[in-house]
């Protein structure tokens, strides 16, 4: 088992070009969703979207915004746009919040106020998100990554190859979300995008630090 773990890391690159023939079946792109749905997030709120885009007119608008996938958002099997929500929608006191710990978490009333009390305590107090937008909204992209690094991990092992995308104009990307996709732009905003598929090459080897240089025991 272990490994079948590295194996996946060392086979899992950026890819930059996907074979147009090749499709990813349904259902292994099924487990890779669920791989990020079932991601953890801070306080378990999940303050994401995945907006998965097949359609070649709406992948055309993205790419004329995104400079780091001239060829990965067209030639992709499959393109996930990742969204993360904005401070209306994650702070302690927001009606999401408030109906995420009743509906989705099902929480007795009592510990509701606990987790919404300490919750709120962690965004004054500790990381000092309170009434900071950017902030608030760069939190959110935090758990967005974590549920990118999951579902590239997943879809390695499935033997998928991937790209995670940064390469973006980000104001250009959230008008093109509102005007062509109807998302609000007062509730959700771009983290990251990334192209799944399967590599026209193989890549070069892989490069990383030694263990001993990233790693520090105490």
């Amino acid at each position: 088992m272990q490994k079948k773990i590295l194996d996946a890391f060392l086979f899992r690159h950026a890819a930059k070009d996907f074979d147009v023939a090749r499709i990813i079946p349904e259902p292994v792109f099924a487990t890779i969703l669920q791989a990020g749905r079932l991601s953890p997030s801070s306080f378990g709120f999940e303050p994401w979207r995945f907006l998965v885009v097949q359609d070649a007119a709406l992948r055309a608008k993205l790419h004329a915004f995104t400079w780091g996938g001239q060829k990965q958002i067209p030639n992709c099997s499959h393109l996930v746009v990742y969204l993360a929500r904005k401070g209306m929608d994650t702070r302690a006191d927001s009606d999401y919040v408030r109906d995420f710990v009743d509906r989705v978490q099902a929480l007795p009333a009592d510990v509701q106020k606990m987790k919404l009390e300490r919750y709120e305590a962690f965004q004054k107090d500790d990381f000092n998100l309170w009434g900071d937008e950017r902030a608030l909204f760069d939190w959110a992209c935090k758990q967005v990554y974590i549920a990118l690094g999951n579902m590239m991990t997943v879809a390695a092992l499935l033997g998928v190859d991937s790209c995670p995308m940064e390469g973006f104009q980000q104001q250009r990307i959230d008008e093109v979300l509102a005007s062509d996709f109807g998302i609000d732009q007062s509730r959700y905003g771009v983290a990251c995008m990334a192209a799944f598929g399967y590599r026209v090459a193989d890549p070069r080897p892989k490069t990383r630090q030694a263990l001993h240089d990233v790693v520090q025991w105490f």
